[in-house]
């Protein structure tokens, strides 16, 4: 993950027209769907859909290629996509939105909330863990989803048709670990301690975290596009592509001919756990970077993060939130997703005050990072999205 996000605060180069030119020559729907047609064009990938939302309120959208592409089916602006760890945003905001309430409190000790499962005291770390240390990746505990156990778990019940594993057997995998470093001390992206922090939730709330998050985000701010993934039938998901001898065992196509998944995606919990579009993603983010996401103020501890590496000095990550702070466009926050079959990328750029994101049904060249795509499309998208907010102000 640190390399993902060393790597995205490149921001890569614009392929197709200039961000200025297409904006002024077009019509924003047009330059948008333009630029995606061109990146398809270059990198092959079956299908892809974008969004940006401007200052004005306006959000502005496009699709190119296929949904199904043995179907012949389209993409569409509204097709939904597996948002993967993009729901982090959601996890973070809605331990936030707790804390207002005063029934989380960051410098909570996970041991507060979960001490008494029969299992606590075998996790990494168990003891020194805070609230505020799992929503950012700083509790110095492994991710399951890299260990080789449970690679092998996931294939096991692909090929029996099993369920999802419990949020608890998932983090099962990481119990008697040694811990990565001191609770606080470091930083390495975990799913793992996002699992945790949906059990924090739920035992605070006293609810299901899918009610909780579409109680107090997906109603309120309109994004009927996104729904929890907790099902192998999600209406309106594109088929999902990966790559044959993927480390789950999964088939390239991750969707059966009756529109299932071939996977139980309730997997993922609270470590993503939405289907999306990119338009609400591009809704969602400009609510959440701009402070209108929740009544009480947060941005404060949205925004107040740790550094992910000594390497990469001006890149932290704050409450569910990766923060470049010094990026040739300014300030940009933001998420990406991947998981397999599918990639998301959500991004704000504070300065023109803009957020874009976008999202492909397939993660070939993704998660091995071999291809510059995601970067490039990120840079290419930032340009149109700039050039658009300033021609939206030249105008009014």
């Amino acid at each position: 993950m640190i390399r993902r996000l060393v790597r995205g605060a490149a921001l890569g180069v614009a392929l197709g027209l200039g961000g200025a030119a297409a904006a002024q020559a077009q019509a924003p729907e047009a330059a948008l769907g333009d630029l995606l047609g061109a990146f398809q064009a270059r990198y092959g990938f079956p299908g892809a859909t974008a969004a940006i939302a401007l200052p004005t309120g306006e959000i502005v959208t496009a699709a190119t290629g296929l949904a199904d592409v043995e179907a012949g089916t389209p993409m569409r602006p509204d097709t939904r996509m597996l948002a993967a760890s993009i729901g982090k945003t959601f996890v973070a905001a809605t331990v936030l939105s707790a804390v207002a309430e005063g029934r989380i409190a960051e410098a909570d000790l996970l041991a507060d909330h979960l001490g008494d499962r029969p299992w606590f005291d075998r996790l990494p770390n168990a003891g020194g863990i805070t609230v505020g240390q799992l929503l950012r990746h700083a509790a110095g505990l492994p991710d399951h989803v890299h260990m080789d156990s449970f690679a092998a778990e996931m294939s096991r019940r692909l090929a029996t048709g099993g369920d999802a594993l419990p949020p608890e057997g998932a983090i099962a995998f990481v119990l008697d670990a040694a811990p990565l470093f001191p609770p606080g001390e470091g930083w390495a992206y975990t799913d793992t301690g996002y699992l945790l922090l949906g059990l924090v939730i739920e035992a605070a709330l006293g609810g299901a975290y899918d009610d909780a998050v579409t109680a107090r985000f997906l109603v309120p701010l309109g994004l009927t596009g996104t729904v929890p993934s907790n099902t192998r039938v999600i209406p309106g998901l594109a088929v999902g592509y990966t790559v044959p001898g993927n480390p789950f065992g999964m088939p390239p196509r991750t969707m059966d001919a009756d529109g299932a998944l071939v996977w139980d995606p309730a997997m993922e919990g609270t470590g993503g756990g939405l289907a999306s579009t990119s338009r609400d993603l591009a809704a969602w983010g400009q609510a959440l970077f701009t402070g209108q996401a929740m009544a009480a103020p947060y941005l404060d501890r949205l925004l107040d993060g740790v550094p992910v590496s000594p390497d990469a000095p001006d890149i932290r990550y704050g409450a569910g939130v990766a923060i470049y702070a010094d990026t040739p466009r300014g300030p940009v926050y933001g998420h990406g997703g991947w998981i397999p079959g599918y990639v998301s990328s959500l991004r704000h750029y504070a300065d023109p005050g803009v957020t874009v994101a976008f999202q492909l049904n397939t993660d070939a060249g993704v998660v091995d990072d071999s291809s510059d795509l995601v970067p490039a499309l990120e840079a290419a998208l930032a340009d149109l999205a700039i050039a658009m907010a300033q021609a939206a102000g030249a105008g009014r």
